[in-house]
């Protein structure tokens, strides 16, 4: 009997994200496969689903909307911040930049614009609101 992936699986896989007329933005496919942890917040809530029941050795192409790969583009997730506040004033539009919270934790943001006094920085996903074609090929499960 074949084994499949569980809610709780540590499974192998490559996996391949394109946006929906197949121009790829992330894959594995040429490189080391990922490992990943079900149900540990290390995949999608959604991908996680669909992979579960899959046997090894499946491959498998999804097209998902936006809602069920990387969310909605949220507005109120767009600031406007004061140079003075940026990490760095050596900045250009459409450039990322990691910016560090009160905790110490670390995120990016994308300079969507930039004049003299602020920059507007969007910290969406970069694929937040765009539907996406993922493959995904399931190479081992623990």
């Amino acid at each position: 009997m074949s084994q499949t992936v569980a809610a709780d699986s540590l499974v192998t896989l490559h996996y391949r994200i394109a946006q929906p007329d197949g121009q790829p933005l992330l894959s594995t496919f040429e490189a080391t496969p990922a490992t990943l942890k079900l149900g540990a917040g290390e995949m999608l809530p959604a991908i996680e689903r669909l992979i579960v029941g899959l046997p090894v050795g499946a491959r498998h192409a999804f097209d998902l909307a936006a809602e069920d790969a990387f969310g909605p583009h949220r507005p109120e997730l767009v600031e406007r911040v004061r140079r003075e506040h940026l990490p760095s004033q050596d900045i250009e539009a459409m450039s990322v930049m990691e910016f560090t919270a009160p905790d110490g934790s670390r995120y990016s943001g994308l300079v969507r614009e930039i004049d003299g006094t602020a920059a507007l920085v969007d910290f969406n996903h970069p694929l937040a609101g765009k539907p996406i074609r993922l493959e995904i090929e399931i190479i081992g499960i623990t």
